[in-house]
């Protein structure tokens, strides 16, 4: 290998930030106009023209959504239980981790994770940690989810009223050893944005012995 591929070419002049700030900045732009061209059952689309920061003025179509959350929900044996549906935006049955909408009004997130991990894989669990915070597509889409750790599982009733529709009517339940799942993320063999992240995010977090996890209800 050369030099370059080696990395001892690199461009000195990329300066080192200091890591406090690996943050991101929530600076929203100027909207100047604002219209809403589609209104669907989950999300809605409008074209916003904007003001950027250096004085530009771009048109951008936005996806809005309710946002949600989704649970590793990781057994005694270090498993995870994960569902496969069937995702007809991309024709394929993807196993991924139960999930679901915010869109009770008032239902705090932690809670919403609860009751979906109730109603896709009839369970509960007793210690619950944020995971991750993702933005999935933010180029396009203004979706956001949080990813729980849910451990300590046991079982628990479907939810009072709670009927599975449409996909969900046809979704099986696995359970899967935890470094199998990461195997079959690199390996390409899965391809959820969500299960990937979140297993491997699992997978670091027992490496540093579950520390740095934060409180299910932070806001």
């Amino acid at each position: 290998m050369s030099g370059t591929e080696h990395g001892d070419s690199l461009d000195l002049t990329i300066p080192i930030r200091p890591v406090d700030e690996l943050v991101d900045q929530v600076a929203p732009a100027q909207v100047l106009a604002s219209d809403t061209v589609f209104t669907g059952k989950v999300w809605s689309v409008v074209t916003e023209s904007v003001a950027l920061a250096d004085g530009a003025l771009v048109t951008r179509d936005v996806v809005r959504h309710p946002g949600a959350v989704a649970v590793m929900a990781l057994d005694d044996a270090q498993r995870l239980v994960l569902v496969q549906q069937y995702r007809h935006p991309v024709g394929a049955r993807l196993w991924e981790a139960p999930a679901g909408l915010c869109d009770e009004a008032g239902e705090a997130r932690h809670v919403a994770a609860a009751r979906e991990l109730a109603e896709e894989a009839g369970l509960a669990a007793r210690d619950w940690h944020i995971l991750l915070d993702l933005a999935l597509t933010p180029g396009g889409s203004d979706e956001r989810i949080r990813i729980f750790l849910a451990r300590g599982l046991s079982s628990a009733p479907v939810p009072q009223g709670f009927v599975a529709t449409g996909e969900e009517a046809d979704m099986l339940l696995g359970r899967f050893d935890l470094d199998q799942v990461v195997v079959a993320v690199l390996e390409g063999r899965v391809g959820n944005a969500v299960l990937a992240a979140g297993a491997l995010a699992v997978a670091s977090s027992r490496d540093r012995g579950w520390s740095g996890l934060r409180p299910a209800d932070l806001a």
